[in-house]
């Protein structure tokens, strides 16, 4: 076996102009890897470690947390940092293990719409929960609402 008869890679980019997604992703994912770290150490030493640790963890802690400018941008930063880091990864994994360019494609935009999907879904809970809701019946309140 000679040189010659080595193919080149799918992903091989030397030879095309404009922007580098691949080199682009491989950037991300150090950089969102770093910075999930630190969110991740900051969220659990918070609800851990701090105050009453894990016995203080119930629906008011989160009620209050999540009512909290700062701990709803920590962890929406966590949350859509985690999601484009892993659909970067599984976009990886598919780029690797899939040999047809269309089952490729059709995987990476269904990955692609996930992401989406929970990211909003993820985004309205962190900026739109409410433990107390007006105009709720009160025997379905939490004990710390005023009714």
């Amino acid at each position: 076996m000679t040189i010659q008869d080595i193919e080149y890679p799918r992903t091989a980019t030397a030879a095309r102009r404009g922007p580098n997604f691949e080199k682009a992703g491989w950037v991300f994912m150090r950089v969102s890897g770093v910075l999930l770290v630190i969110l991740i150490i900051g969220h659990l030493f918070v609800n851990l470690m701090l105050g009453d640790g894990i016995s203080a963890i119930d629906f008011a802690f989160v009620g209050g947390k999540l009512s909290n400018p700062f701990w709803q941008v920590w962890d929406a930063l966590m949350l859509v940092l985690a999601l484009i880091h892993g659909t970067n990864g599984m976009r990886t994994i598919v780029n690797d293990y899939v040999a047809k360019a269309t089952t490729r494609r059709v995987l990476e935009i269904l990955l692609y719409l996930v992401c989406v999907v929970l990211i909003v879904l993820g985004l309205l809970v962190v900026f739109t929960f409410d433990p107390c809701p007006a105009g709720s019946p009160a025997d379905l309140l939490p004990s710390f609402c005023s009714a």
